[in-house]
């Protein structure tokens, strides 16, 4: 992600940091309804084909692991 500098006066410092707080609350949201919805989505999987607690718990270990790789990605 690129940063983005703005020259804004000395004034301006509480509505940019209210205008950021709103845009991090934002993007957590987002992430949340797709973590929200990834889990959903395992739940089925793991229902409809009726993993058993071993098949279960590796594809919880996949996805722990994707979600550890795209963090590195981010950071």
């Amino acid at each position: 992600m690129r940063s983005i500098f703005i020259s804004t006066p000395q004034g301006d410092n509480a509505a940019m940091d209210e205008l950021l707080s709103v845009a991090r609350l934002d993007e957590r949201r987002s992430r949340a309804v797709a973590v929200s919805a990834r889990l959903a989505k395992l739940a089925r999987h793991i229902q409809a084909g009726r993993l058993d607690c071993q098949q279960a718990s590796e594809l919880l270990r996949e996805e722990a692991a994707r979600y550890e790789n795209e963090a590195r990605e981010l950071h």
